[in-house]
């Protein structure tokens, strides 16, 4: 691979997401020996946004469509690494994923489209690991926080315990910002097909979906308001947990089981002790707003708005005896747009420059058996995210 010309390329510059993670590229790898380029359909539209972004005219412009597959076949041959933020993945994925297992690129998405993961899984997993290619998906806010929060956590309760924990709960403990478009927009695809596919409903359903050789224990359902003593909180139901449980179950299943085969794992939002938590998360479980007003893709928060979000995930786990450890990651702007632009980013300059082919195959992967501990430093250091074990 080191005879490619490029180390990365966005593929999606033009989109509202793209833009960001070139805009993220150029800030941070100016002057540094990262070789990088901007791909998209239309090469006045890429010129024009790198212009208007200040991006440097050495950054490279490279046109692709997703409805040529020869254009697709060029592309992928240039680089180490694929990072391609046009979605929904179901619509305009399948072509992209099949040339980067074909030509042994590496490959890293934004998906939370756990029916068309599932696809992947099946279709591409042998070819990838025949040509070495590691396809990765979810490297944004679904699921990077979550899916290292728990190999984090899992980590130190090694390191303290002496065993990994039988039992995760991720907690959305803060977060302010906003769910993107490409999120909604692949939510309403993959609702659309479900209605075509009821198969595809089962997929949803179970958390095993993306580990077709083996399926676990019973898990929390997560659908419902509880109130959890330990906590001193409310839980309500967390939209992202559909995607993230089941990229933390695949990834147990990709460590060799690290986590023991009875692991449990689920997700919910805390909204506050007494009434006041009570009423807030009865409202976030009756809340359908991402069905009924979906934001555009395209469309995104002001500058100012992703610069003032954050987000504060905790992961309680308990050990084989009953012994409990609590991992936390946090990050620095709004999880659909700015944090996820940067964890992207750096996803793929991890696998184009930190793992090599002898460390971690090909295959169809999630982030934490892909990247692991070198994405969590590449996180720490350069995108605003920290791990930090609270107790």
């Amino acid at each position: 691979m080191s005879e490619r010309e490029f180390d990365v390329i966005v593929y999606g510059s033009t989109g509202y997401t793209g833009r960001l993670v070139a805009e993220y590229l150029s800030d941070t790898y100016k002057g540094s020996d990262v070789r990088w380029a901007m791909a998209g359909r239309s090469l006045d539209k890429l010129e024009a946004v790198r212009d208007e972004m200040g991006i440097a005219k050495e950054v490279d412009l490279v046109v692709a469509d997703s409805s040529d597959s020869q254009s697709l076949a060029d592309m992928v041959g240039r680089t180490k690494v694929i990072l391609t933020t046009v979605g929904p993945y179901q619509l305009y994925g399948t072509d992209l994923v099949a040339a980067c297992a074909e030509a042994g690129t590496d490959y890293v998405d934004l998906c939370g489209e756990p029916a068309w993961m599932h696809d992947t899984v099946a279709e591409f997993d042998d070819k990838a690991k025949a040509s070495g290619a590691r396809i990765v998906h979810s490297c944004g806010f679904d699921s990077i926080p979550f899916d290292l929060g728990v190999f984090y956590t899992q980590h130190h309760a090694k390191e303290k315990f002496g065993a990994p924990c039988t039992k995760v709960r991720g907690r959305v403990r803060k977060m302010k910002g906003t769910f993107s478009g490409g999120t909604a927009a692949s939510f309403m695809a993959t609702m659309m097909r479900a209605g075509q596919e009821p198969e595809v409903l089962n997929w949803l359903k179970d958390p095993f979906s993306l580990t077709p050789e083996f399926s676990g224990p019973p898990q929390p359902p997560g659908h419902k308001p509880l109130f959890e003593e330990d906590l001193n909180s409310w839980s309500a139901p967390f939209i992202m947990a559909s995607i993230n449980t089941k990229n933390v179950h695949r990834s147990n299943a990709l460590l060799g089981h690290a986590y023991g085969k009875d692991f449990v794992y689920d997700e919910m939002m805390l909204t506050g002790p007494g009434e006041q938590g009570e009423q807030m998360a009865n409202h976030v479980a009756s809340d359908n707003s991402m069905s009924k007003n979906p934001p555009k893709p395209g469309e995104g928060p002001t500058k100012e708005e992703r610069e003032t979000g954050f987000y504060d995930v905790i992961f309680v786990g308990s050990g084989p005896d009953g012994q409990t450890i609590v991992g936390a990651v946090t990050g620095d702007k709004d999880p659909g747009y700015g944090s996820t632009s940067k964890m992207i980013a750096e996803s793929a300059l991890c696998l184009a420059r930190d793992i090599t082919r002898d460390q971690v195959p090909g295959g169809v992967l999630t982030p934490a058996p892909a990247m692991g501990m070198a994405l969590i430093d590449r996180l720490k250091e350069n995108a605003g995210l920290t791990f930090n074990i609270e107790s």
